[in-house]
């Protein structure tokens, strides 16, 4: 019995569901995500996933609670609407309802790509009540125009996708780092050896696990890992779990706790920007999923993804909580486990919305040290650029100018990465678009596929140095000089005798 069949073995039985209307299933019949595992591995997984979003969902309104100058208490209830809106729109993507949800395994969460207007909008008088209102005004906006951004989907082909998604794995490695170096730039400790220390234990750990010959330990590698790193920063001092019993243990979001939205013209124009980001970042990350999953992605589950994203984001202001777009890092953890059950992703999303009820669990959660999470994502989002490396292997790059797509494409997704400030001096919505490395990769990928695979009046046969690079070439005077069964081995050429023939170097030939 071979490995693959020894795996199949152990997992238990799965079942197809119905497709719900626009999300592309077909009755009855058996797709990769509709795998349904039990009650305790689904959570087990699901946790995973809650742990490896975590930072980054708390990290917005902790930021945008700072600016606004918050209470710590308030800050608290911002943290636990993320958390509770997480999940349900969490919920609302994996599930999906009629024309609602890709029945994708994708986490959804509060938008980091929202976090410099949102600011903005705050310091500039407006408050939060302002941002509130912008995502709400801006999100219904983009509600009604998801379905045009799901019928470009055919302008995604692999050259494009396997793009965006290298880039995407890219452009979170910053992330991981910064994660793996304490996560707080003011802090004493940041980027000391201790914290980076504990992410190369977490690392190590991880990779160590993966190789158990188990399936389920290497499975949940990412999890045991983390508690594994969790438990040495105990015992060495850098983990404090004292403050959980702090605070409410169970507290429900109210409705408009923070004050109710008000609407202003320039602020629901920037974020409308900011929407139109998040539809791009969040289309990349629905077929970067479905590419690793091995499902159909067509026009109207895209679709129903981006109503999801919109109507979550529109909702998410009545509980104190901002734009929601779909995480890709746990993209990466998809590829990491290769468990790719929505029903795993919804289980999460239950965990997200009882830690958004239990405010006493996210700050268990929240013990967890930063560095911890750097370690794990170092893999996690490694392993989505390596699915993008993955996706670009089956490209054809011969006689044709895909070479360069790629490479100009991830060049400029890399540009606001490698220098952050590069954009500081453009107009503000420039900025806005194109400060995100994902959304220049894609708007480049797109542009230039259009422009060499689509409107391809004008290519000549030699269009660059691109094109003639991509394909081996030989004479035809030199293909005239072999005879049939002529071939080259170990580095001599041997005709169909068997015996070697002599090559005459350039030098030789011209005495």
């Amino acid at each position: 019995m071979n490995a693959r069949k020894k795996l199949t073995a152990r997992l238990p039985r799965t079942r197809g569901t119905r497709g719900t209307g626009g999300t592309g299933g077909t009755g009855g019949t058996l797709r990769p995500e509709d795998q349904r595992l039990s009650v305790g591995s689904s959570f087990a997984y699901g946790f995973q996933h809650v742990l490896t979003m975590y930072g980054g969902i708390i990290a917005v309104p902790l930021i945008v609670g700072q600016a606004a100058g918050l209470a710590p208490a308030d800050v608290g209830v911002l943290i636990a609407a993320a958390l509770f809106m997480g999940g349900l729109a969490t919920l609302l993507q994996t599930l999906g309802v009629p024309f609602f949800g890709s029945q994708l395994p994708l986490v959804q969460g509060v938008s980091f790509a929202s976090v410099a207007t949102m600011v903005a909008i705050v310091t500039g008088g407006g408050g939060l009540p302002a941002v509130f209102g912008a995502v709400i005004a801006s999100a219904a906006i983009g509600l009604l125009i998801a379905p045009v951004f799901s019928k470009i989907v055919r302008f995604f082909p692999p050259v494009v996708t396997g793009t965006v998604i290298t880039t995407i794995g890219l452009t979170l490695m910053p992330v991981a780092a910064n994660w793996a170096m304490g996560g707080n730039k003011k802090a004493a400790d940041y980027g000391s050896v201790a914290n980076i220390g504990l992410a190369a234990i977490t690392l190590a750990l991880v990779l160590l696990l993966s190789k158990v010959g188990s399936a389920t330990i290497s499975r949940l590698s990412i999890l045991l890992a983390m508690v594994a790193g969790t438990g040495v920063a105990v015992v060495t001092g850098m983990a404090d779990f004292s403050k959980v019993g702090d605070g409410p243990i169970v507290a429900f979001p109210a409705p408009f706790h923070l004050g109710a939205p008000t609407f202003e013209a320039a602020a629901i124009i920037s974020m409308l920007i900011v929407v139109l980001v998040i539809l791009t970042e969040t289309m990349a990350d629905i077929l970067a999923v479905g590419e690793i999953v091995g499902t159909r992605v067509d026009s109207k589950r895209i679709a129903a993804g981006l109503r999801a994203d919109m109507v979550s984001s529109l909702v998410a202001p009545v509980f104190g909580s901002f734009t929601q777009s779909a995480f890709a890092q746990n993209v990466g953890l998809v590829a990491v486990t290769k468990i790719k059950s929505r029903y795993v992703v919804a289980a999460g999303g239950v965990i997200l919305v009882l830690l958004g009820l239990l405010p006493v669990l996210g700050r268990v959660v929240a013990a967890v040290p930063t560095a911890v999470l750097g370690g794990a994502g170092i893999v996690l989002f490694g392993t989505v650029a390596a699915s993008g490396i993955r996706t670009l292997a089956k490209v054809e790059y011969r006689n044709n100018m895909n070479l360069i797509i790629v490479a100009a494409s991830i060049g400029f997704g890399m540009i606001p990465i490698a220098a952050p400030t590069f954009y500081d001096k453009f107009p503000s919505w420039f900025a806005t678009i194109f400060h995100s490395g994902i959304s220049s990769a894609a708007v480049m990928a797109i542009a230039l596929n259009l422009l060499f695979n689509h409107l391809k009046k004008g290519n000549s046969e030699n269009q660059s140095v691109f094109v003639a690079g991509t394909g081996r070439v030989i004479r035809e005077e030199d293909l005239q000089c072999l005879a049939e069964g002529d071939r080259y081995e170990n580095g001599k050429l041997i005709d169909c005798d068997g015996k070697e023939v002599p090559v005459e170097s350039a030098a030789t030939s011209e005495h």
